[in-house]
């Protein structure tokens, strides 16, 4: 199915370097960093969520992805759960990669910004940054994948494992306690919050189960030479995600731990303990508490602290390196969806760029939306779709195991993470007084119980038909 634009071989470890870079992004970073103030719970979802979660449900998306041509995850979804789930899935996984495609201009952008005027003392760069930083995802989207994807994400995945490496030695030598894992059962937040359930699940996605990763899953399953290598391309790959995740969030709540918080200038409304390496983290990740959460803050400050000026230009370019290339592969992935389901042939060039050139519109768009409204979609529409695709999954492993009169329970591997997942999605939608309905949790739990026995319900029954 070779094409010399989607469908092209490309060597094992290139597919696996690419498929953790367009996995990871901020995510394994930011992400870890705000879910380690609910506690060691984050350390326990990271690391059986990733293996029985996470890592599971890129590897399948994957490999029926390789054994149906390369579908695109609607596709594959509709396959399993019918007509209007692969509507739904359309429409869901298109705001879902252009909201990433446009948040992941507004990081890396800032970013640069900041460390233009720090190495080079010219401020007012931003504007600057987000032209060029379109520039590269529009070639990213339209040239052939072995062009900037094979050339390119290789070395920013190096730069992005290399600084995880440098602060996960520095974890061992730094000074700062990280609290114990018998701490785990209680919710630590240091100010009022959507409860640890389910807002936990919902602030360390990447790390642990995000439903982007299957959207980007079947991108990699056009150039991998054979289906045996998938396991650890695929599910190799996350597992270094999860692995990073931790490195972060044992690194951000050490660090705050040893932190001289006296050092700063703190908000007057700011109102969190400061006794604990929870509130001072909480602190440090909102500047004292005169601005909205912005994990880069902490990320600068612990790679200077611990690693020195060079650990410092090496993190900005790491955390500028991962939001990049996931932005990048989110349009691709946009773009290869549209044309799955729309049969245009992509070999041609201009093809792309006609299917392309909407996407890009619509996401400059979209930066004159609030950030933080914009990741909150990002946030919730990836635990829906990371929801359907369980279900997907699970519906895919019964009927083979019926088919090839083996695995006859196979499919329960799948199965339970999708109705966690449910209850998850829908729990945060109906509680969460930011960007939920807000419901009372006597309301909220019980009425979320009740939506997730009914979607398994349904889906039994549709399984069994």
């Amino acid at each position: 199915m070779q094409d010399g634009a989607d469908y092209i071989p490309m060597p094992t470890w290139k597919v696996y370097t690419v498929q953790f870079l367009n996995i990871a992004g901020t995510g394994p970073i930011f992400g870890a960093m705000m879910g380690i103030l609910y506690g060691p719970a984050a350390f326990l979802w990271i690391v059986l969520g990733c293996i029985f979660g996470g890592a599971m449900h890129d590897y399948m998306a994957g490999m029926i992805s390789i054994r149906r041509k390369g579908a695109s995850l609607p596709e594959i979804i509709g396959d399993e759960l019918g007509s209007s789930s692969r509507l739904t899935m359309r429409i869901i996984t298109l705001v879902l990669m252009i909201c990433v495609g446009a948040s992941f201009v507004m990081i890396p952008a800032n970013l640069m910004a900041q460390l233009t005027l720090e190495l080079a003392g010219t401020a007012g760069t931003a504007m600057v940054w987000t032209v060029v930083i379109f520039a590269f995802y529009l070639a990213v989207t339209v040239f052939s994948v072995d062009k900037i994807i094979g050339n390119v994400y290789p070395i920013f995945g190096i730069a992005l494992l290399l600084m995880a490496v440098l602060v996960g030695v520095s974890i061992f030598t730094q000074p700062g306690e990280i609290p114990g894992i018998t701490e785990a059962l209680a919710d630590h937040y240091p100010v009022e919050t959507t409860p640890l359930f389910p807002a936990l699940f919902v602030s360390i996605a990447c790390g642990a189960v995000s439903g982007f990763h299957a959207t980007q899953s079947p991108m990699m399953a056009r150039c991998l030479k054979n289906e045996r290598y998938g396991l650890r391309c695929f599910y190799g790959a996350m597992v270094t995600e999860g692995v990073v995740a931790l490195i972060w969030a044992a690194a951000a709540i050490k660090y705050a731990d040893a932190f001289d918080i006296s050092t700063i200038e703190i908000a007057p409304t700011f109102t969190a303990d400061l006794s604990t390496p929870y509130g001072k983290l909480l602190c440090l990740l909102t500047n004292g508490g005169n601005g909205h959460m912005d994990p880069g803050l902490v990320v600068n400050m612990l790679c200077k602290d611990w690693l020195g000026t060079t650990g410092l230009v090496l993190a900005v370019l790491g955390i500028v390196a991962a939001p990049m290339s996931t932005g990048g592969t989110a349009f691709r992935c946009a773009r290869l969806i549209i044309a799955d389901f729309t049969h245009i042939d992509q070999r041609p060039v201009w093809k792309r760029i006609a299917l392309a050139s909407p996407l890009f519109v619509v996401a400059i768009l979209m930066l004159a939306m609030n950030f933080k409204v914009l990741w909150l979609y990002v946030s919730w529409f990836n635990q829906v779709l990371a929801t359907f695709t369980f279900f997907a999954i699970a519906h895919y492993l019964y009927h083979r195991s019926r088919e090839e009169k083996r695995q006859q329970w196979s499919w329960i591997v799948s199965f339970v993470p999708a109705v966690f997942m449910c209850g998850v999605s829908s729990t945060f939608i109906l509680i969460d007084k930011g960007n939920g309905l807000a419901l009372p949790h006597s309301v909220g739990y019980p009425l979320a119980l009740a939506v997730t026995t009914i979607v398994t319900i349904l889906f039994l029954r549709h399984m069994k038909r």
